[in-house]
């Protein structure tokens, strides 16, 4: 095999039933086979050629491959650049619950029609999981947040469009549900909080929670909590903390993935942020 043909499997280290491959590959080609996983797929360059459902099919760079659990499906590049592409691997027991919390009816049914589609926000769904998958920091309320959002994506392709949940109509008043559920995330600040820990607190499903609680807050509870976190790490910040105590009182993992959750808030890098205080 040409040491041109590379294949990279992760694996996400806070949900076990999904899996990122990145390969490159000019001269190999994969026979017929199926996975058991739903595969979601994008062509980064090159092009790649495969025939699946009865017909053959052509993803270039920027298409997204899908394919359903137990669609059998050949590959190979299909240009004389080499084809590299990035496909992730989800197993229904962890899609479908989502699906039906999404609004998708027999959701153990559910299949996507077109192989090859050119979705730029499908797309952009599947690279930001792949990011994920790839970090050492993501937490399992981030992950799991995000693989919703997709879910709700995937939902919205077939025109299911879940019913707006009351909680909106009732967001001048306090729920003590979800302030309970703020509450806990509060006074866990520092500490990794899962759903199904938040799930507890509210009393209800886990995907109900996540729905439910973005419709009251405008953000899901991991949104939320590393927005409060930010701004606890500010104050602290504004308070002379040292950025090392400032990143490990908060939860960060190390300054780094302190620096790129800090940035996107506020301009700037917590070490430039505090440098601005020093000056005035």
């Amino acid at each position: 095999m040409s040491t041109e043909n590379r294949f990279q499997f992760a694996k996400s280290a806070v949900l076990d039933e999904v899996m990122l491959l990145e390969a490159s590959m000019s001269d190999f080609s994969y026979g017929t086979h199926a996975h058991e996983e739903f595969s979601f797929g994008v062509t980064l360059s090159g092009r790649q050629d495969f025939f699946a459902l009865g017909e053959h099919h052509k993803s270039h760079a920027g298409n997204v491959i899908v394919f359903n659990p137990e669609d059998a499906h050949d590959g190979h590049s299909g240009a004389d650049d080499p084809l590299h592409y990035k496909m992730l691997y989800v197993h229904p027991d962890q899609l479908s619950p989502m699906l039906e919390s999404a609004g998708v009816r027999r959701a153990r049914d559910f299949r996507i029609e077109h192989p090859v589609q050119n979705d730029t926000v499908l797309k952009t769904h599947i690279l930001r999981l792949a990011a994920l998958v790839e970090s050492s920091s993501t937490s399992a309320l981030e992950y799991t947040s995000a693989l919703f959002e997709f879910a709700e994506y995937l939902a919205s392709q077939k025109g299911i469009q879940r019913s707006v949940s009351l909680v909106k109509s009732k967001r001048r008043t306090k729920d003590p549900v979800f302030e309970r559920v703020r509450d806990y995330l509060h006074a866990h600040v520092g500490e990794e909080v899962s759903l199904d820990e938040l799930s507890q607190v509210a009393h209800m499903s886990k995907y109900h929670l996540l729905r439910c609680f973005r419709d009251y807050f405008g953000m899901t509870p991991h949104q939320y909590w590393q927005n409060y976190r930010i701004n606890r790490a500010k104050e602290a910040l504004e308070l002379g903390m040292p950025l090392a105590d400032v990143a490990f009182t908060f939860g960060f993992t190390d300054l780094s993935y302190f620096n790129r959750r800090f940035k996107p808030m506020f301009g700037l890098t917590p070490y430039q942020f505090r440098r601005t205080l020093l000056r005035t």
